[in-house]
């Protein structure tokens, strides 16, 4: 999470309360609580299956990101401008570990699924969230210098990849039957909506910036019933799948 912050803040204002800083502890709650029930418990009580060590280092990284997040949120309201600034240039190279190991996790459970049509929905998700992370934190980068765009990318960019949490949490939490595709693309933009509004009533206006990562996360949602059944696709999750085995 690179960036300046606001001038305000840097000479001294009187914190209030953030809405990034609340913003971050939800998206903490999804994924805390979706990866809680279905990986962090399963794995202290020693019922979770074996996994490759690259799994656990996933998750990890994933949670670590989070952590920062609320940590660089923090920082802003406490006006610790050079932590926060440092934790930014840690934050572009952690954002690029992110990536890599999504990507990788990606192409491991193409290999290890057994095919239905949910299964082809979640590849799909997987497929699609480090590409749109990727972009929209670029486009964070980019606007480093404009603090209120800035701070709202970073929490696009970190929406983008929310999925998992959100459908672990209302899987098991609900002890739904299938994967909720849709309630999950409801969870983020009502959460998106959010980050819209706030900006419009800080900035008086949604950055153009901010228009392309929305439009990053909402244009794959309106694709999904359209790519999930396409015979390419699907072929293409198995082509993933055989990278594995690749000599």
């Amino acid at each position: 999470m690179a960036g300046a912050i606001a001038p305000e803040i840097e000479r001294g204002a009187t914190p209030r309360p953030s809405f990034h800083l609340w913003m971050a502890l939800l998206m903490c709650l999804f994924i805390f609580g979706g990866f809680g029930l279905t990986y962090l418990g399963p794995l202290a009580k020693g019922t979770f299956p074996p996994a490759p060590p690259v799994v656990h280092l996933h998750g990890i990284v994933f949670f670590g990101w989070m952590v920062l997040l609320v940590t660089q949120s923090a920082l802003v309201n406490a006006r610790n401008v050079r932590l926060h600034r440092s934790l930014g240039t840690f934050g572009i190279a952690y954002a690029g570990v992110l990536v890599f190991l999504g990507l990788l996790i990606t192409i491991i459970s193409a290999a290890t699924t057994n095919w239905t049509d949910d299964s082809y929905g979640l590849m799909y998700l997987s497929v699609v969230a480090p590409v749109s992370f990727t972009a929209i934190f670029s486009l964070a980068i980019t606007n480093a210098r404009t603090p209120a765009v800035h701070r709202n990318l970073i929490l696009l960019a970190t929406l983008s990849i929310l999925m998992p949490g959100i459908n672990r949490l209302y899987m098991v939490g609900l002890e739904l039957s299938h994967v909720p595709f849709y309630g999950t693309y409801a969870t983020m933009d009502a959460m998106l909506a959010a980050i819209l509004f706030q900006e419009r009533k800080a900035t008086a206006t949604i950055s153009r910036s901010t228009w392309i990562a929305a439009a990053v996360i909402v244009v794959p949602q309106l694709l999904l019933p359209v790519v999930v059944p396409w015979q390419g696709f699907r072929e293409f999750c198995h082509f993933m799948g055989s990278l594995v085995y690749y000599r």
